[in-house]
C-alpha cells in the first residue's frame, strides 16, 4: 500500500484516539467489533461511528460485516499510528520520498527539524511475494496464532537490537536511532547497492572485506543468513555497510553450518560472474595460519571459534539453548580449556542416565512386535480357534520388558554406583510404558453387542423374515 501522508495532518485527537483502540482490540480479535471500539475509545460526547466512517475514507481501517459488524487495522493505520508516535518523540519531522522496496519492507526518507536526513523502514509482512514467513523466519516462536501487522513488529524489534548491537561491536552498519511498532529509524546510509555497481578499482580488497565481514559476524556468534548483494551498500570510496538483519540466527541453530555457506556462495559466484575473479587456493605454499580454508579459499565454519563475544545470548538469537548458556558461563568462569574429546566425554557422561532412560522404552517396543508376531503365526496354524484373534497381552510384554531392563541392570552393575537411583527411573518410566500401552488399546466390540441394548436388532430381523413368508407364500 502507497505511503500517503497528507491526510496525517488532518487528524484529530479523536481519529488517533479510535485508530489506537482498534489496535488494541485486535490484540485478541480478528475483526474487532464495533461496540467493543466504542468502549475501548470511550469519547465524551459520542460520535465514534463517524469518525470510523472518517478513518474508513482514508482506508486506515478495513470494515467487515461477512460474521458481525466490526474493523480491523491496515497497514497504512498502522503506519499512521507508527509515525504520530516517532514525531511525538520529535525523532523526525517530516516524510520525503520511497528510496526502497522490497518483499519484506518499505524505505523512506525523512527529516528532522535541524535537516539531519534519516531513513525510516516500515516492515510489511505478509506480501503475495512472501507468505512463508512462519517457515522461512523465527519470529513467530512458539506461538500460533498471529496476524500480519504483529508479525511486521516482532522483525523490526528484531531488527533495531541486532543493529544497535551491531553497531555497538563497531560492526560496518547504519546507526540504529529509534523504533516503534513496525518502524524502525536508521541513520541513512550514503552508497548504492552492490547489486547495481559494475565496476570496482579494487574488487578483491572488496571481496576480501565482505568475506571478513561473514567469518567476524560468526566469531561474534550470528550468522546473517541473507548476506548478498542486495544487502550490501558500498559508496564511491569502497566503504562496505551491511543491511537487513532481522534473519540472523546463533551459530548454535541446527542449520547454521548451512546458512554459512549459503552466504559465502553467494558473495563468491557474485564476484566470480561480475568482476571475474579467479579463486584458487595453493596447498603447498599456504601457512598453518591458512589450515581453516577450503581447496578454493572459502572460509570454513567449523574453523571458526567463537571467542570474540556472545552476541546470540544477549540478542537471544535463533537456536540459541539453555545448554549454549550454561557452556558459555562456564566458559566465562574458566572452566572450558580443555579439548574437543574430553567435552564430547563430559558431555556423554551427563546425558547417559537419560540415553538409559530411553533405550528401556525403546527396548520394549520390538518385544511388543515379538508377541505380536507370535500371535500372528499361531492364528495361522489354527493354534488360535477363536472367533477373534488373540492379541497381545499387556503383562507378557511387561514381562519381557522387566527382564531387558533387569538384564541391563546387572550389566551395569559394577561400573556405576548410581545402580537404585537407575532402577528407580526405570520402575518409573515402566509405569509410564504401562500406562501408555492401557491408554492406547482399542476396546474389542463384540458383533453380538446389539443384545445388550435390549435386542432391537434381533426383533427387528424376526418381522423381516415374517414379512418375506408372507410374500413367498
Amino acid at each position: 500500500m502507497k505511503l500517503d501522508v497528507d491526510a496525517l495532518r488532518y487528524l484529530s485527537k479523536e481519529d488517533f484516539r479510535v485508530l489506537t483502540a482498534v489496535e488494541m482490540g485486535m490484540r485478541n480479535h480478528e475483526i474487532v467489533p464495533a461496540e467493543l471500539v466504542e468502549r475501548i475509545a470511550g469519547l465524551k460526547h459520542g460520535g465514534t461511528y463517524k469518525v470510523l466512517r472518517n478513518l474508513l475514507k482514508h482506508k486506515l481501517v478495513h470494515h467487515d460485516s461477512s460474521k458481525y459488524d466490526g474493523y480491523r487495522l491496515t497497514y497504512l493505520g498502522y503506519d499512521f499510528l507508527a509515525i504520530k508516535a516517532l514525531v511525538n518523540r520529535g525523532v523526525f519531522s517530516s516524510v520525503g520520498r520511497q528510496i526502497g522496496v522490497g518483499k519484506e519492507s518499505d524505505i523512506f526518507e525523512v527529516a528532522t527539524e535541524d535537516g539531519t536526513i534519516l531513513a525510516m523502514k516500515l516492515h510489511r509482512l505478509g506480501r503475495v511475494s512472501f507468505r512463508a514467513v512462519k517457515s522461512k523466519r523465527d519470529y513467530l516462536l512458539h506461538r500460533r496464532s498471529y496476524n500480519w501487522l504483529y508479525l511486521s513488529r516482532l522483525a523490526a524489534l528484531k531488527e533495531f537490537a541486532f543493529m544497535k548491537a551491531l553497531g555497538e561491536h563497531e560492526f560496518p552498519v547504519p546507526r540504529a536511532v529509534d523504533c516503534n511498532r513496525h518502524c524502525v529509524v536508521m541513520s541513512l546510509v550514503q552508497g548504492y547497492p552492490l547489486v547495481q555497481v559494475k565496476q570496482l578499482q579494487n574488487p578483491d580488497e572488496v571481496f576480501e572485506r565482505i568475506i571478513g565481514l561473514i567469518v567476524r559476524l560468526a566469531e561474534h556468534g550470528l550468522i546473517h543468513c541473507d548476506f548478498n548483494e542486495f544487502n550490501i551498500m558500498i559508496d564511491d570510496e569502497e566503504k562496505v555497510t551491511m543491511i537487513d538483519f532481522p534473519q540472523m540466527v546463533s551459530v548454535s541453530h541446527r542449520n547454521a553450518q548451512m546458512y554459512f555457506d549459503r552466504d559465502t556462495d553467494c558473495i563468491f559466484k557474485f564476484f566470480s560472474k561480475r568482476f571475474h575473479l579467479s579463486f584458487h587456493y595453493d596447498k603447498d605454499g599456504c601457512d598453518d595460519s591458512d589450515s581453516d580454508l577450503e581447496e578454493d579459499g572459502r572460509p570454513s565454519f567449523w574453523s571458526i571459534e567463537k571467542s570474540t563475544g556472545f552476541l546470540d545470548k544477549e540478542l537471544a538469537a535463533s537456536g540459541f539453548t539453555r545448554k549454549d548458556q550454561d557452556e558459555i558461563e562456564k566458559f566465562i568462569e574458566g572452566d572450558v580449556r580443555e579439548t574437543v574429546s574430553s567435552d564430547d566425554e563430559d558431555f556423554a557422561n551427563e546425558n547417559q542416565a537419560d540415553n538409559d532412560d530411553a533405550n528401556a522404552i525403546v527396548n520394549i517396543l520390538p518385544c511388543m512386535q515379538l508377541v505380536e508376531k507370535e500371535a500372528s503365526l499361531d492364528r495361522e496354524n489354527g493354534d488360535n480357534t477363536d472367533e477373534h484373534p488373540k492379541e497381545p497381552k499387556i503383562a507378557e510384554v511387561i514381562h519381557i520388558g522387566d527382564e531387558i531392563n533387569d538384564y541391563d541392570d546387572d550389566c551395569r552393575t559394577g561400573s556405576e554406583d548410581g545402580t537404585p537411583v537407575l532402577t528407580k527411573r526405570l520402575n518409573r518410566q515402566r509405569q509410564r510404558a504401562v500406562a501408555a500401552a492401557r491408554g492406547g488399546r482399542k476396546a474389542v466390540v463384540s458383533r453380538n453387542s446389539y443384545k445388550e441394548k435390549g435386542g432391537s436388532k434381533s426383533s427387528h430381523n424376526s418381522k423381516l423374515q415374517r414379512q418375506s413368508c408372507k410374500l413367498y407364500s
